[in-house]
């Protein structure tokens, strides 16, 4: 096994993938049609990290998960207005693989005139650095319009790394969308 950033789509880095898989991929070749994956291989990342169900090394996203029997966990993002605020309702995990798709939601609402958002982190499973960045990127971004974003979460694990990373002085965070919304 050896380590080495991939060049794909989303730009992160590959964990214990085997050289033939590793040169095949570079190259663009799609890895199963090379013979090294049984289906049809798009590129995707394979993540290092420990995952919601407490696993921990690397993990695979879709679709290698798909082809080496695990499972694999998408985004969902749903959207709302409420007392004047936008409820970005978040599901499965922010990952590495996910991220974008969260932060082009962010982005989407705040071209559109959404300046005072609330993410409801209540269904998400796993949230690592990448997702951090992405909520940073969007406070951001609503600041620079006089806006807000405040958090929706009550999973202990999960502020636990707002709380170590001290993003929860930066961040208001509340135990309910309700409770949010009232905040005003």
């Amino acid at each position: 096994l050896f380590r080495s950033p991939v060049a794909h789509e989303s730009g992160w880095a590959a964990g214990g993938v085997t050289r033939a898989v590793w040169q095949t991929w570079r190259k663009g070749t799609p890895v199963a049609s090379a013979g090294l994956l049984p289906h049809g291989g798009r590129r995707r990342a394979l993540i290092v990290g420990r995952r919601s169900d407490g696993s921990s090394g690397q993990g695979i996203s879709e679709p290698w998960s798909r082809a080496l029997g695990r499972t694999y966990v998408d985004l969902t993002l749903t959207t709302r207005e409420a007392d004047g605020k936008t409820i970005v309702a978040v599901g499965g995990e922010i990952d590495v693989y996910t991220a974008p798709k969260l932060r082009d939601k962010i982005t989407e609402l705040v071209a559109g005139g959404a300046y005072d958002l609330v993410v409801d982190m209540q269904e998400v499973e796993f949230l690592d650095s990448t997702g951090l960045g992405v909520l940073v990127g969007g406070l951001k971004k609503v600041r620079a319009h006089d806006g807000s974003l405040q958090l929706v979460c009550n999973q202990d694990r999960l502020l636990k790394i707002f709380r170590i990373t001290g993003l929860a002085k930066v961040f208001v965070i509340h135990d309910s969308a309700d409770e949010a919304l009232a905040a005003g």
